[in-house]
């Protein structure tokens, strides 16, 4: 299947028409997609002149792993196209909750309890508030964050019902080396029994599989933007 992909080229608005091309083609494929796929371009590490491009092609959905990298690339972006909605795709740590709600749209990566006490200590004070994707650690790695999948339903319900919070969805990070189907049917099964329609799976190499489970959201980062420059590792590893 991979081979049938066109090659990444340094035109991003090239890339960006050939992934919408192929979401639009794996649902079509899909026996029961999504109503709708929201593609998520990962922006992470990746500087304006890699992503004007896509935001002149009509890209308004973005990926980022860092507050403080959104903090610093955005604000002149969003000046430009203020229709930008902005997803926190990676780890959250608490001392960061306001500058993320300053900077972001949308948090999906939800995925402990401290993290979900610091959110409603944070809505409760400032007023505001964005919708938040549990994450789940599907393939219960130790080095990975996340919730495990047999405390998923309780977290949610938790964070849901009991601090009110507005948890519209999932989100995973299969296992590298592992079939992603088998993550993206246990996620889908989760999100079935939580009662969340959201569904934030797939990424560059293992999208299309991700639609066929109902994926309402891909992060794609390297098919849009090509390689990114080395960055310090993390348990998020996104697009």
């Amino acid at each position: 299947m991979t081979s049938e992909h066109p090659p990444i080229s340094s035109d991003t608005e090239a890339n960006l028409k050939a992934v919408l091309a192929r979401i639009e083609a794996a649902r079509k494929a899909a026996i029961a997609p999504a109503d709708a796929v929201h593609l998520v371009a990962v922006s992470k590490g990746h500087e304006e002149d890699r992503v004007l491009p896509v935001l002149e092609a009509g890209q308004r959905l973005f990926g980022e792993n860092r507050v403080q990298e959104a903090r610093r690339k955005w604000p002149a972006l969003r000046a430009r196209f203020p229709d930008v909605k902005l997803h926190l795709i990676g780890p959250l740590q608490t001392n960061k909750v306001r500058d993320a709600l300053e900077s972001f749209d949308c948090i999906q990566s939800l995925d402990r309890p401290r993290l979900a006490d610091a959110l409603k200590a944070e809505f409760d004070k400032s007023g505001k508030s964005v919708p938040l994707f549990v994450e789940v650690n599907t393939g219960e790695e130790a080095q990975k964050a996340g919730i495990p999948p047999k405390e998923t339903l309780g977290f949610v319900r938790h964070c849901r019902d009991g601090l009110g919070l507005p948890v519209i969805g999932l989100m995973c990070i299969p296992p590298q080396g592992e079939e992603p189907a088998l993550h993206f049917a246990l996620l889908q099964k989760l999100g079935r029994e939580c009662g969340l329609a959201a569904l934030s799976m797939g990424m560059s190499d293992d999208f299309e599989t991700a639609i066929g489970f109902g994926a309402t959201h891909v992060r794609v980062g390297t098919a849009i933007f090509g390689e990114r420059g080395a960055s310090p590792s993390s348990a998020h590893v996104d697009g």
